[in-house]
């Protein structure tokens, strides 16, 4: 058990590459992790918790393209928010929290756009190993995937050069669907 973390608290992370289909998810795993016990919920940590990813919505286009290294170390940046503002302060009062999306929506991505997984790997390792790891939608994400979620957002706005947007996004959801996960 992770210091800091209480013996009934759980993390559940919710992967996948289309938003809604990962927040319903993400609703139904906090519903069936704690039964009859509301009070034990600590809710659902969703990405852009911080902010970080609106400001850049907003941006002008002055602003430029974001690479996706530049993405993902802003997912980082707003994972550490959730961690430390909504996910460490609910385990440590022993509830369970889903984080939706978590680490392998953003490794995988970051491997389809070509990064290296050492440097993923790296990037993520301040965030603790989730309890119980779903993922969502892993099929057809092409047809399915709004600018509302992490993958859609990043392909939308630099992460994906428009060419190879669909590439990016179908080779993120067949990652997932794999199971590749942070090492």
């Amino acid at each position: 058990m992770k210091r800091g973390v209480a013996a009934k608290s759980r993390l559940i992370a919710v992967d996948g590459v289309d938003a809604a289909a990962v927040l319903a998810a993400a609703k139904a795993a906090l519903s069936a992790s704690t039964p009859g016990e509301p009070g034990a919920r600590g809710g659902i940590s969703r990405w852009d918790a911080s902010g970080i990813f609106q400001e850049l919505a907003v941006a002008d286009d002055e602003a430029g393209v974001a690479s996706p290294r530049t993405l993902l170390l802003l997912y980082a940046a707003d994972l550490a928010f959730r961690l430390r503002w909504q996910i460490r302060p609910a385990l440590a009062e022993g509830r369970t929290v889903v984080a939706a999306p978590y680490v392998d929506t953003a490794v995988a991505f970051g491997r389809a756009a070509g990064l290296p997984a050492g440097w993923l790997t790296n990037l993520f390792s301040f965030a603790p190993r989730a309890n119980e790891r779903h993922v969502v939608n892993a099929r057809g994400a092409h047809a399915t995937v709004t600018k509302e979620g992490f993958v859609g957002f990043a392909c939308g706005r630099g992460g994906a050069k428009h060419r190879t947007r669909r590439r990016v996004l179908e080779e993120t959801s067949a990652r997932l669907r794999r199971g590749e996960r942070r090492a």
